[in-house]
């Protein structure tokens, strides 16, 4: 009963999704597995700042990015150009974008149930982009699939990585935890991380409910030898949450469906 959900998500987000599952009722725990580094700033990233009123379509990949992308448009651009179209590839991104921006975001439809490059590539307002300038803000590495697409649909294309994910060893508890299973769920949001706790995972661990956000990353968990990972309806808080109580308290498992596009 006092076994914690594992929460994995790194920085302020990682610690609203902590707090969301310690309201539900639930012993949480923080498994610091990676944490997030501002870049310093290049040349090139300062020259596209400069000129970010020619980019005719602005994608930002993260929450993270989204922040990066605010604090460098107030130090170039008190005020904010116009003629961009903003894209988010989840809800989160979205909703950083318009507190920090003030901007409409155009984010995935509804009806594909993910959060996902994948399911942003599919709006209609990305299929053709003959000769359109287009900025992808990002962090370092990843995969090039949004560059990639949007290219070959006539865009050209600047990509930004403005910040650098660091993994790091869990420390001696919740390498315990791991090793034997100790835990009520584990909670991971990243194909990176999930790739580098596995190797710390035991078969106890490897048969506790797993909980992502996509079906990319549970296809990666039953490569990585996870048997149970179940997948939420999205990234936010509240969707993870309503996975965890599905999986470990059916009889609870009642979020409202509405909500589950907040947070």
């Amino acid at each position: 009963m006092h076994r914690p959900v594992l929460v994995t998500r790194p920085g302020a987000r990682g610690e609203a999704l902590a707090a969301a599952m310690a309201a539900r009722g639930w012993p949480v725990a923080r498994l610091e597995a990676m944490r997030l580094e501002v870049l310093p700033e290049t040349p090139e990233r300062r020259a596209a700042w400069l000129d970010f009123d020619h980019f005719r379509r602005v994608v930002v990949v993260s929450p993270f990015a989204a922040e990066c992308l605010a604090e460098a448009l107030d130090r170039y651009w008190p005020q904010l150009p116009l003629g961009s179209d903003y894209y988010a590839v989840g809800r989160a991104t979205a909703a950083v974008l318009h507190e920090r921006l003030g901007v409409r975001v155009h984010v995935p439809p509804l009806d594909t149930g993910e959060d996902t490059s994948e399911a942003l590539l599919a709006l209609g307002s990305l299929r053709r982009l003959d000769g359109e300038k287009a900025l992808i803000v990002a962090g370092e590495g990843g995969r090039p699939l949004l560059a990639d697409t949007l290219a070959a649909r006539g865009a050209r294309v600047t990509r930004l990585a403005v910040y650098r994910r660091v993994l790091q060893a869990p420390d001696a508890e919740m390498r315990r935890r791991l090793a034997h299973g100790e835990y009520r769920a584990l909670v991971v949001s990243s194909g990176e991380i999930l790739e580098y706790l596995a190797r710390w995972c035991s078969d106890a661990a490897l048969n506790q409910p797993l909980i992502v956000s996509s079906a990319r990353l549970a296809t990666l968990a039953g490569k990585l030898g996870f048997r149970t990972p179940r997948v939420a309806r999205g990234a936010t808080p509240t969707a993870l949450v309503a996975a965890v109580a599905d999986a470990c308290d059916p009889q609870e498992a009642d979020v409202d469906q509405d909500d589950l596009e907040k947070g």
